[in-house]
This record gives C-alpha cells, structure tokens and sequence, in this order.
C-alpha cells in the first residue's frame, strides 16, 4: 500500500517496483547534454518513489532520440514502443517531465488506456515548475483520479507544443529571408553548415561547400558530358560505395545509414542507393547555384533576386543551364542498359514501318541463333512487312562498316564551355508570377493583401530583369587524345559500342528477306547510313582518297553517286547459295 495516490504529492512504494527509464529527445547535436540530464532526474525520482531501473545487461531503458512527441505516438517510438509491446516485463514508466512522454491529447488518452488495461504506474520526475514528481497509479480501475490529471496536463502539453511550434516557424520565416543565413536542418547535398563570418555580422550559421560532397558532384557532371547516362553513373558511385546524399548526411551526423523509404512504409534497409531519379534531382536543385528553396521554389528578396543561402555557390548559372540542357536531351530513351548484349539497339530499324528492332534469343529453341525482329505489335502499330535478320551477321556487318567509315579516325576530347540562356529562369519565374496571380483579390485583410502585392511586385522586377540579359551561346573546345575510333572500339564492352554508334548516328534499315538456305546476309536487304557530326570527317577522307586516286590512276576512277561521295561497290559474283541473277550495284550512304 501506498501512504497517498494524490499524484501532486510526493508518492513512496511499499514494494519495489520494476520501472523503465523513458529519455527522449527532438533534435539530437553533438553538443547536447540533454540525455544524461533526464537520466540524473530519473533516477532520483525512482530512488525516492522506491522504482528499480536495473543495471548491466539487465537494465530496463528506453532512449529515443531525434523523435519529435507532437509528431510520434509513444507507441511508435523505436525503444519505448518496444518495451510497451511487452508490459508484463516492468510495473513503472519514468519520464523527466511531461513533455518528454507527450504533446498530445490524443497520445496521451491511448497512453492512459493502455495503462489502466495493464495495470501501470505513469512517473514524471519534475511536476510542473519543476516541482515534486507527479504519480499516475492505473493499478486501481476505479480511481477516477489520474484519469482526470493526466488529461488536464495532456491539454496543457499540447497547448504548448502549438506555442512552440508557431514560434519555430515564425522564426524559421524571418531567417529564411535573411541572405547567408542558414535556419538548421538538413542541408542540400554539396553544402555544409559552418559559423557566420564576420564579414557578415559573425551571427547563427551559414552554408559552405562540402569538399566530400563537390568531389562526387563533379565527378557525376563529368561523367554524364562524357556520355554516361544517369543510370551508369549510379551503378558507379553504388559500386564504388560512395553514400548517397541521404546517407552522406546521416555520416556527417554520427547517424546510422539507410532507414525506410518514403518514412515510416517499406521495408528498412541499411543504405540509400544512388538512382538516376536522385542524380537529375539534385543536379536539378537551384540549391547548387546557392539559391535558399521553400517548398520547391525560390525565396525571394523585395527586388525578386533569389536570397542566396552561401557565399560560395557551386554553379554559376551557365554550368548549371548546361547540366540541366544535357539532362532534358536523354529525358527520352536514354537507359544505358546493361541486361542486353544486343550491340544494334537503337540503331536497327525495320524498313516497312520505321519502328526499332529488338533482339530476340530464341532461348526456347534450339540451334536458333539470336534474331533481330520488327516490334510493331508490342508498340500498338501496324507492320505491313515486319522485318527479322539474323544477329550475329548483322552485328558483323555494322561493325565492319563503321570501322571502315571512321577506324582510321583520330577521336577528341570536348570540353563544353557553357554559355548564359536567361530563358530557363526567365520561365520558372513567369510561371510562379502567374501561379501567384491566381491568389489575387482573395485577401480578406490589408496586411495579406500588402503582402500579396510585394511578392507580385518582386516577381515583376525580376522578369524585367531577366528580360534585359542577353543570351551566350555555348562552344565546343576539342582536343585530339592520339587514339584512333578502332582503338576506342576495341576498348569497349557491347554498352560502350552501342553508345558509339549512337552518339555517331548510326542507322542501319532492314527489309524483309527472301525465302532460301542463307549462309550469309545478303546485304541487299539492309541500308547502312550515319548522319552524326563525324559524317563531315568521313566526307573529307572519301574526298582525299577520290582525288588520290585519279592521282594515281584516273582511268580507274570509278563512277560516283550524285550527291554523295562514296563510290559505287561493285558486288562479287553470287554464290552457290545465293540466288541465281546478278544483283543490281550497292549503294552505302554516309
């Protein structure tokens, strides 16, 4: 028995009790004393009550931090969620005060129903103004008592988190508006906190470039202008294990990588991959020119500028134009895929209907070697004469003919030096002055409409500042590297030499084929054209060996194409296999 139940005065258990040891904490830094403090108030308060926590291997403790109580139920919470799911392994909860277990009317009845049904004793250490610990004992049902407290202090609770939580956002409002200055949280990928210069007042924190973070940035930009897709640049930064900005955060934070995606669905794994999905989203954050963002768009100054949040931005506006432009060019059918060897996807058509070809294996069938066929049907489209061919000769084929074209051919390094389009901006802005203009005249007091009108006015000055920049086209610097195309063929996987049939603009069409015992491609069936920038390259070299070659022997020149320069190929004469009439001339077009 116990010497009174008034919770509001002090309460002495005549038996031990087994308690748990409730800590809880919001925001976890590294300069926090906070955990160790509500451990001191605990356990004087189960000292004086008579409450047993344990100790070694046997200690009962619930330490959640980084876990908001307006937002998580207690039940929720990764550690006392445990230790609630098996109550008959403790008699007591101890928190340090009231807010440390609930800011919730709503948490607070679950709470006090589920200890009324398993018969528990609600401590916090400290009552209100820091006075004596306040009791809740559920073990007797019919006293009304502690349900009546604990409702008017869960009321009280909540009321004060509300309080708090409007304070933090207007504060969080009026720094967001402050140039340099960083609020907390979370930053962008590729910045860190660090302390405000005193060139700039020396006051609260502010965003510098994170050298770990700007390393893997430019190594991501470089590989996309060297023509890796998104997707191959994140199977290389996976492969290479470098975190993703998710998990780079959680390291620099002395935190546990990986989680649960989306929040609290899904399965938890222990690392956040790199995705293409990530990659375009962060290269696309106007963050990475220094930019602050709320809720995906620009905070702006009076005048409209932007307010930056960093001295040091790690784009200009042109480098991040041209990372953007590159990225909207392979929006469309730009999967670098690794779970095909077909060497022509992308580059073999059917001549009937236009529509790529894929391959097709044939795993079902045996002797049947890997077939290129129309797929008009699985497009939706109509084929009046689907195409199909063989793989391995056309392969071959395409690969001797673009060897023949460019082999000898000396390949270049580009190095793309940006240029400015206002355009960009100029449009993202226009569209948040015209989703602004939706809002107008729905102002029911002077200061929202004040208010209204300087952002609209903002906006405006920004357009017509924009309106007055002028457009910097981009160039091309490039370098020769002393390989030839051959040798950078020869180097390459069947992704790589796809990729360079596709960045050279190879196209080969096929027709249907004709009925027979083929040995070989007859290569009437196929037209071979490449209408890439190296077109003008093949051009001078086809000019060069024609003028040679009436150099050397004019009466042997042979006839040209008009309108192209490349020589009609005399055929051989058709083998046993082939049909027997002697084929028209074939004409390859470049």
């Amino acid at each position: 028995m116990e010497t009174t139940r008034n919770p509001l005065v002090g309460t002495v258990f005549e038996t031990t009790l087994r308690g748990v040891r409730c800590v809880r904490l919001s925001v976890l830094t590294d300069e926090t004393t906070s955990p160790e403090r509500q451990r001191e108030a605990d356990d004087n308060a189960a000292r004086a009550l008579g409450i047993d926590f344990g100790e070694g291997d046997q200690l009962r403790e619930a330490v959640d931090l980084d876990v908001s109580a307006s937002k998580t139920s207690p039940f929720d919470r990764p550690e006392l969620g445990k230790w609630l799911a098996h109550p008959d392994s403790f008699d007591a909860l101890v928190w340090w005060r009231f807010d440390r277990a609930i800011r919730s009317m709503g948490h607070m009845y679950t709470l006090a129903e589920w200890a009324k049904k398993h018969r528990k004793v609600l401590v916090f250490a400290e009552g209100i103004g820091g006075g004596p610990p306040m009791v809740f004992d559920f073990r007797n049902p019919t006293d009304i008592m502690s349900d009546l407290m604990m409702m008017l202090f869960a009321f009280a609770a909540q009321v004060e988190a509300q309080s708090i939580s409007d304070r933090v956002t207007g504060a969080m409002a009026a720094i967001r508006k402050m140039a340099l200055r960083w609020r907390g949280s979370r930053p962008s990928y590729g910045y860190m906190p660090a302390p405000m210069p005193e060139d700039h007042g020396g006051v609260g924190w502010t965003l510098v470039q994170d050298p770990d973070a700007v390393k893997v940035i430019l190594r991501i930009v470089k590989e996309l202008f060297d023509g890796k897709t998104a997707a191959a640049v994140a199977v290389g930064l996976n492969e290479d294990r470098i975190p993703s900005p998710r998990d780079h955060w959680a390291i620099k934070k002395g935190r546990t990588t990986g989680g649960k995606p989306g929040g609290k669905t899904g399965l938890s794994k222990d690392a956040f991959n790199w995705n293409p999905a990530v990659i375009t989203r962060m290269l696309k954050n106007p963050a990475l020119l220094g930019w602050k963002m709320h809720k995906g768009k620009p905070v702006r100054d009076d005048q409209g500028n932007p307010v930056m949040a960093t001295e040091f931005p790690i784009f200009t506006r042109e480098e991040f134009d041209s990372i953007g432009a590159l990225l909207d060019s392979r929006s469309i059918d730009n999967t670098d895929r690794k779970d095909t060897d077909a060497l022509l996807l992308r580059v073999i058509h059917c001549a009937s209907c236009g529509g790529r070809m894929y391959l097709n294996k044939q795993e079902s069938k045996k002797n049947q070697h890997p077939t290129y066929k129309c797929n008009a049907h699985a497009r939706g489209d109509r084929c009046d004469k689907p195409a199909s061919i063989r793989g391995d000769w056309t392969d071959d084929y395409v690969t001797a003919e673009f060897l023949r074209l460019v082999g000898p051919i000396e390949t270049r390094t580009v190095i793309e030096i940006p240029g400015y389009d206002p355009e960009p901006e100029l449009l993202a802005t226009l569209n948040e002055f015209t989703e602004h203009q939706e809002q107008k005249g729905r102002q029911k007091s002077k200061h929202a409409a004040a208010e209204w009108q300087r952002r609209a006015d903002a906006l405006d000055n920004r357009i017509a500042e924009l309106e007055t920049r002028e457009k910097i086209e981009p160039r091309r610097e490039a370098t020769p590297t002393g390989r030839t195309f051959a040798d950078e063929w020869a180097g390459k996987d069947t992704a790589g030499r796809r990729s360079m049939l596709v960045e050279a603009g190879v196209r080969l069409e096929v027709r249907r084929g004709t009925p027979g015992g083929w040995r070989k491609l007859d290569t009437r069936r196929v037209d071979f054209t490449m209408r890439g920038e190296l077109n003008a390259v093949v051009d001078e070299l086809a000019a060069l060996a024609d003028v040679t070659a009436a150099e050397t022997d004019p009466a042997k020149e042979a006839p040209t194409i008009p309108g192209h320069t490349l020589r009609v190929a005399e055929t051989d004469a058709p083998t046993a296999t082939e049909p027997e009439h002697t084929p028209e001339p074939e004409t390859v077009l470049v």
